[in-house]
């Protein structure tokens, strides 16, 4: 039996082979914005299919931002429409929530930020992140950060420049 993310990669892999080099960029891009792909695993397929890892890793970043910031801007409308209508008492929190608030407690928006993508994707960090009422920029702009590190440090493992002794 297959594995749906594996072929959605090998996809993404086959894509980049089979279209002009003006295009692979695009989907290096496109590949950023699938959870679990992310911008580092964008920038391996575009470097695995032959794009310089720069380009890759810039098109993977983009792709991977971009999505974020519409979860992002998308989450901010949805809580202010929940906010503004609730009513009643707040519902209790379940136990995965509790998890979150408890870490974002600890670490704050930069911390859950930065080490969010070794759980879960971006893009549900962020909307956790703004469920829970951080400021759509600070959010945008910690993802930022974090996808541009993840990015490049997978970029920098894949093309060698990174080492790790054996």
């Amino acid at each position: 039996m297959s594995n749906p993310l594996s072929d959605l990669i090998l996809g993404f892999q086959g894509l980049v082979a089979d279209v002009p080099g003006l295009v692979q960029p695009l989907i290096v891009a496109l590949a950023g914005a699938v959870p679990f792909i992310e911008g580092e695993g964008a920038a391996a397929i575009g470097i695995i299919g032959g794009i310089h890892p720069v380009v890759a890793a810039i098109a993977g970043a983009v792709g991977n931002l971009l999505c974020v910031t519409i979860v992002v801007l998308a989450t901010a409308r949805v809580r202010t429409a929940v906010t503004t209508r609730r009513g009643g008492p707040a519902e209790p929190l379940s136990p995965r929530r509790q998890k979150f608030e408890r870490a974002y407690h600890r670490y704050g928006t930069a911390g859950v930020s930065l080490l969010g993508p070794l759980l879960l994707p971006t893009q549900f960090t962020a909307a956790a992140l703004t469920s829970t009422g951080v400021p759509p920029v600070r959010v945008i702009a910690w993802q930022a950060a974090a996808i541009a590190l993840w990015t490049t440090a997978v970029t920098l493992i894949i093309t060698g420049v990174i080492r790790f002794a054996a």
